[in-house]
């Protein structure tokens, strides 16, 4: 019986999973999407394209910073109502974006579709770190990939309505579309009970080191390790979201956005071709190193894979200028990026436990909004240089600086904290003798 109740328990874990997917593909485009609009707004209205940028951050730090108090509803009164309400306020961001004729309610729809987009984000990574104490890195990767790759499938539809019925269509149906699957598919998310997590809990990997105890968002707020982890996200999200915000204007600039590129037998323009496998790398980095973390640890995958990153922003910077290398190196960006959204949210649930994982991993996810605030002083700085090969070195240079954070300083302070959690914990469930 007790092995038919597990069996029973790992497939319902594994279905809240997918539920969780799939809300994630459907507010993708709310980010990934957004370059495709930046410049037939521009085109449209005559708005700069620094203050159309703006929008952008408007949305990441809604979206970010305030997922810890989504995630306290979610803590204490589960998953569904807050998707919910999540999947509400993202169709009707993307119904304002239809009728924007103003910055300001540009402005406007951004904060509402922010704050959407964060409730459902934080709510399925949370709910997955929940669920898979044993593959915090594989589930929350999964759930991460959602996100990631989710907009891969409508890069050429959107583009295509964008150019046949305008950039108000797309916002229109889309958001319509995104949001009434979003509501469908709360109704059915709910979070682990105690005693499921404990049976999950039982098989983590050795390589894997947990905390013996849960932290509440004010006692993680006062470790050593969380601004560590925080300033390190920050770090390695500003480059990311600089390419993710500015990837079409890039390709305009070098330009080669229209440039016909043939690879793996298939032919489209630059940009195109570029956003496309960017959103599927930017998808399977996630699940696939989180599965690594989870067999050789999260500090050792953070320095191969920040590293990685290093070295692409830096190459794009150099050999961006051609189409083909234009598409192959974005693409190693994504991949070397995407994981930052699985290494740490599963980082900050072994550190600080189960109990509050979902309002913990929201606030270390506000880590990028404030890399979000950097976007549109790239544009500024691009048109001081004339070129964006200055941003390009910044960002390569906070990623490898990154990448040694992660062994020189955020392994053995992760080490130590384990060691105060364990001498704490043996201390206070010490018997007094009499």
């Amino acid at each position: 019986m007790a092995i038919a109740a597990t069996s029973s328990q790992n497939s319902s874990r594994w279905l809240q999973l997918v539920f969780g997917v799939i809300c994630m593909c459907m507010i993708a485009n709310m980010q990934y999407g957004w370059t495709f609009f930046v410049n037939p707004m521009q085109e449209r209205h005559g708005w700069d394209r620094a203050a159309i940028q703006v929008a952008f951050s408007i949305f990441i730090v809604t979206e970010t910073w305030l997922v810890p108090i989504e995630g306290w509803f979610v803590d204490k009164y589960g998953p569904r109502v807050v998707v919910l309400f999540g999947g509400l306020m993202c169709g009707i961001a993307w119904l304002i974006n239809s009728y924007a004729d103003s910055l300001t309610l540009l402005y406007v729809a951004a904060a509402i579709g922010g704050i959407g987009a964060g409730a459902v984000y934080g709510t399925c990574v949370g709910n997955s770190l929940k669920w898979f104490p044993d593959r915090r890195g594989l589930a929350a990767g999964i759930t991460a990939a959602g996100f990631g790759a989710g907009s891969a499938l409508t890069v050429i539809p959107i583009q295509n309505m964008i150019k046949n019925q305008g950039y108000e269509a797309a916002f229109f149906y889309f958001g319509i579309g995104q949001g009434i699957i979003i509501l469908f598919l709360g109704l059915f998310l709910v979070a682990p009970k105690k005693e499921q997590i404990a049976v999950f809990a039982a098989n983590v990997a050795k390589t894997v080191k947990q905390s013996a105890r849960d932290f509440s968002p004010k006692e993680m707020l006062t470790t050593p390790l969380f601004w560590v982890m925080y300033a390190m996200f920050v770090m390695m999200a500003a480059g990311g979201l600089m390419a993710t915000a500015q990837l079409g204007p890039i390709a305009k600039d070098f330009q080669i956005a229209d440039v016909p590129v043939t690879l793996l037998g298939l032919t489209l323009p630059a940009l195109t071709f570029a956003a496309a496998i960017d959103r599927v790398l930017n998808g399977l980095t996630r699940p696939f190193f989180g599965w690594v973390s989870d067999q050789i640890g999260r500090e050792n995958t953070m320095f191969v894979a920040f590293a990685i990153e290093g070295v692409g922003i830096y190459a794009l910077s150099v050999f961006g200028s051609n189409p083909v290398l234009f598409v192959i190196l974005t693409g190693l960006v994504f991949f070397a990026w995407g994981e930052i959204y699985s290494l740490f949210p599963a980082m900050c649930g072994d550190a600080f436990g189960s109990k509050f994982a979902t309002t913990n991993a929201g606030m270390l996810y506000t880590a990028k909004g404030t890399a979000a605030l950097i976007v549109p002083f790239t544009s500024i700085i691009t048109t001081m240089t004339g070129s964006w090969h200055a941003v390009f070195v910044a960002a390569a240079a906070l990623n490898i600086i990154a990448a040694v954070m992660a062994l020189v300083i955020l392994k053995p302070l992760s080490a130590a904290h384990r060691r105060r959690v364990t001498a704490h914990n043996a201390s206070t469930s010490a018997v007094p003798a009499e």
